[in-house]
This record gives C-alpha cells, sequence and structure tokens, in this order.
C-alpha cells in the first residue's frame, strides 16, 4: 500500500491512509483504429492523508492495481510509451475537481503482459472542516499522442475519506495560490504526432533523367509523389510521399538509391537503435518489367522523441531484363517496427527515372531483380545524404496507433481479472 506516500506536508497532517476501490468501466479508445468502445473493471487505491486541519494543501495518491485488460497480442510497448492523468471528486465539507497526472513511466509491456501504469498524484488545498471523501471518476491513458478515455458506468463509491479540523493548517511545496477549493496537479503535455501527409513537393530533378546515358555513368530521376494505402494489424491509413529514384551505372547493372523527401511525422517516443526497417519494391516498366527490392538497414541509433525519424536511403541492384527505354516507379512499401509489419501498397505510381538498358544475363524482365543490401556505404550520393529525413510514413500509418491503440484490450463484464 501507498502508506506515507501521500503523507500531508504540513506538520499538523494525520497519518495517512489507502482504499481499494473496483467500479465499472466505459473505456473509449482512439478512434480510426478498429477498437470497439468495452466495457470493463478498474481498480484503484486512493491515497490520502486521514486528518487535516482547514489550510492544509494534502497530497493525495491513486495507484492502479488492476487495468481493465492485458496488453493485446498485438505489438510490444515500450517502457515508457504510457501515461496515466485522471480526476477524483472531493465531495463532504467542500467540492472539487481533483485532476492527476502519473509520469511516463511504465516497464517494456510484451503481447499479452499486464498493463503497468504509473501512480497519478495532485493535490487538494481544504477550506473547509469536516468530512471530505475522495471518489474516483475519469482517467485518460496517453500512449504516443492518442488517448483511451475510460469513465465510471456505475456509482463509484469513495476510496478514501480527509477529517478536515478548524484551525490554521501548514502548506505544501506546492499550494494552491488561489486559496480556492480547487485541486492543482501539473498536466504534463504528450506530443501528438501529426498523421497527415504532404501532398506537395518539387517535380524538379537536379539532372535528367533522360534514357540516353552520353557516356554518364550517375543517373538522377525526378521527385513524384506517391499516395499510399498502408494496411496495418489495426487498420488503415493513406498517406502521401514524395519519393526519387535515383541510379549509378556498375558495368551492366544500376545500384539504385530511393530516397523519401518529405517527413509527415515526429518521433513520439524515445525509439530504440534496431527497431525501424524498410523496404520497397520499385516497379519496372517500358522494355523492362518485374521489380528490384531496395531496402534500408535498421535505425542505428535511439531515435529521441520529438525528433524526426530518419531513415537511411534504400538502395538495391538493378540487373536489367531487357534492351531499350526501361522506367523505375516507387512500388509496395513495406515497414517493420517495434514488432509489427504496416504494408504500404501505391494507390497510382509515377516514373521517378527512366534509363537506356541493355539485357544482362539472369535479369529482371518478367521477375524481380534484387540483390539488396542492408548497408547505405558504396553508393554514390545523387540527391540527400546517407539519412534523408523519412519521418516515417509507416509510422504514421500503423506502429503509432498500434502502439496508442494497445493500450488496452477490453474485457466485456468485471467479473474478470486479466
Amino acid at each position: 500500500m501507498l502508506a506515507g506516500a501521500a503523507a500531508l506536508l504540513g506538520a499538523t497532517a494525520g497519518q495517512a491512509q489507502a482504499a481499494e476501490v473496483s467500479y465499472a468501466t466505459h473505456c473509449v479508445p482512439p478512434s480510426g483504429v478498429g477498437l470497439p468502445e468495452i466495457d470493463g473493471t478498474s481498480k484503484v487505491d486512493i491515497s490520502a492523508p486521514a486528518t487535516a486541519k482547514v489550510g492544509d494543501t494534502v497530497d493525495i495518491v491513486w495507484k492502479f492495481t488492476q487495468a481493465a485488460s492485458k496488453n493485446p497480442d498485438i505489438i510490444d510497448l515500450p517502457a515508457n510509451s504510457v501515461q496515466p492523468s485522471g480526476t477524483l471528486k472531493a465531495a463532504g465539507a467542500q467540492s472539487a475537481d481533483i485532476a492527476l497526472t502519473g509520469p511516463r513511466e511504465n516497464p517494456a509491456i510484451p503481447k499479452g503482459g499486464a498493463m503497468v501504469l504509473s501512480d497519478m498524484k495532485g493535490t487538494l488545498k481544504l477550506t473547509a472542516a469536516g468530512r471530505v471523501t475522495l471518489t474516483p471518476n475519469a482517467y485518460v491513458v496517453n500512449a504516443l499522442g492518442t488517448n483511451t478515455t475510460c469513465t465510471p458506468s456505475e456509482t463509484v463509491q469513495p476510496a478514501a475519506t480527509i477529517t478536515v479540523t478548524a484551525g490554521e493548517g501548514g502548506s505544501s511545496a506546492s499550494p494552491d495560490p488561489s486559496g480556492s477549493g480547487s485541486a492543482s496537479a501539473s498536466q504534463s503535455s504528450s506530443p501528438s504526432p501529426s498523421v497527415s501527409a504532404s501532398a506537395s513537393a518539387s517535380a524538379s530533378a537536379s539532372a535528367s533523367p533522360s534514357a540516353s546515358d552520353d557516356g554518364r555513368t550517375d543517373f538522377t530521376g525526378k521527385v513524384v509523389d506517391i499516395p499510399y494505402t498502408c494496411d496495418s494489424p489495426l487498420g488503415v491509413k493513406k498517406a502521401t510521399s514524395p519519393i526519387q529514384i535515383n541510379a549509378k551505372k556498375d558495368g551492366g547493372s544500376y545500384d539504385l538509391t530511393v530516397q523519401f523527401k518529405k517527413s509527415v511525422m515526429d518521433s513520439p517516443i524515445d525509439i530504440p537503435a534496431g527497431k525501424v526497417k524498410p523496404t520497397m519494391q520499385v516497379v519496372l516498366g517500358g522494355s523492362d518489367t518485374g521489380s528490384v527490392t531496395v531496402e534500408g538497414p535498421l535505425n542505428a541509433a535511439t531515435i529521441p522523441q520529438g525528433n524526426p525519424i530518419e531513415i537511411p536511403d534504400l538502395t538495391g541492384t538493378y540487373k536489367p531484363g531487357a534492351t531499350g527505354e526501361s522506367t523505375l516507379s516507387p512500388g509496395v512499401l513495406t515497414i517493420e517496427a517495434m514488432g509489427t509489419t504496416t504494408t504500404c501498397t501505391p494507390d497510382s505510381t509515377a516514373v521517378s527515372l527512366t534509363l537506356d538498358t541493355e539485357e544482362q544475363a539472369s535479369g529482371a524482365s518478367g521477375g524481380s531483380s534484387s540483390s539488396s543490401t542492408s548497408t547505405s556505404g558504396g553508393l554514390a550520393e545523387t540527391g540527400a545524404g546517407d539519412h534523408a529525413s523519412l519521418k516515417a510514413l509507416g509510422l504514421v500509418a500503423g506502429t503509432v496507433v498500434l502502439l496508442g491503440a494497445a493500450v488496452f484490450t477490453f474485457m466485456p463484464g468485471r467479473g474478470r481479472l486479466r
């Protein structure tokens, strides 16, 4: 229990008390993630001083002893990715809505694991003598900028009572400066990543994507806007990304570099190294047919919260399967991130680069010309640097939504503890 954790900081406070209350809860998950509104059960401990005096500002702690459910069998929630906030109702000698918030602190929660929410804390300045009851009310679970809102669906019993006596009391280190009966708590803000994508980009290229080699070895494609429909385990999202395909001739083959030119989001949390892996199919047309697989390496370093999610250029080798003018267009994009796979299929595509090719043995025509690499070294710098700023189209479509939605897989009824 939390005896002592919510003790009144004033010298006149009585010993802290803690009591558990259980109540039916109606929870609404984030919109657009395909999860229904579900009824579950919340169990919480409320800690507060047993006695205090008028004028005291008391500390209150809300501890979750049972979340509505385990983490669903969809995605591992990373450490420090979930933050609760909520409201207590003070009634009796005085009335107030007490705002509480908890830190974004949680252990890594595996698929199917028990949800672990941090303790929420707030304060209440006492203004009248008598008995003040504290009753849990609504709370919100924020995961990566998305909110699941849970409200009581039955009358909730008080979880703690403070007996307030007349007289000048002490004050806590963070008293309510207004002197009113309102509660005060610092509500930390959570990153709210935008899932809208920019549909604009320059269609100009730094060199003509002409089919004629003219003795050149480096070929720079034009930037094309590609609208994607991204399918994740929890739903479908749409986004548009400007993409450029560049090539460096190596004998009869071409080393390809695919670059994303526009960012669509910042990192909502600290993403550990080795958690983001993009792959794309470059679609061949014109004289040649088939596809070329290009891929990027895993992110080498942690991506701090709020920073752009930078993914290295996608690279691979194109071995032509036909002689003539062959076109290269962005195709299906796959993002493996945080244990999930999101597949983004173009609603339509456009030619970024045209090459004057000569048929090579075991070339692509009608099949896959794939000799991809997981490193970005050794290829020509034909546009942006090796770490072109892509704020993860795949994450917009899937991972952020998954992490936000994976706060609860709600269980019907109240009788089962999962």
